[in-house]
């Protein structure tokens, strides 16, 4: 269940790294989650994403990326060196075509699967960040 706008602070800390090759997609989702009062950062594929993480993954609070993406790395690869460098950065998983099961995603994540509904989109971060069963606890 989606926190309510009374229940959610006006803007979360840290940021969410949306990785997602479709440009539509990836802008879609940023704006969605930014109405929401996330901060984003999106990447067009995994490599750009590992980068980022390398710099700057202190300020992540998410990952939340596709599975399938062109380049040296997929979003399965950057899940799972993500788990195994910042265990502390929850992953959303998002696909169309697999699963974090079927595509070799070793850590634990949350998965919703393509084509999703901004409810979905919105529960599933939630839900990896924790939030709805803070919110139910109260």
């Amino acid at each position: 269940m989606s926190l309510t706008a009374m229940e959610r602070p006006e803007q979360y800390p840290g940021l969410i790294l949306v990785v997602e090759d479709e440009p539509i997609i990836r802008e879609f989702v940023c704006e969605i989650l930014q109405s929401e009062g996330f901060t984003t950062e999106g990447m067009a594929n995994a490599d750009d994403a590992m980068a980022f993480l390398m710099e700057k993954a202190d300020q992540v609070r998410l990952l939340l990326t596709d599975i399938r993406m062109p380049g040296s790395l997929d979003g399965a690869e950057l899940s799972n060196h993500t788990g195994l460098v910042w265990p502390q950065i929850p992953i959303l998983v998002m696909s169309g075509h697999e699963t974090p099961e079927s595509s070799g995603v070793k850590h634990a994540v949350t998965f919703i699967r393509k084509p999703w509904t901004i409810g979905q989109m919105v529960d599933g971060v939630e839900k990896a960040l924790g939030l709805c069963a803070r919110s139910s606890a109260q």
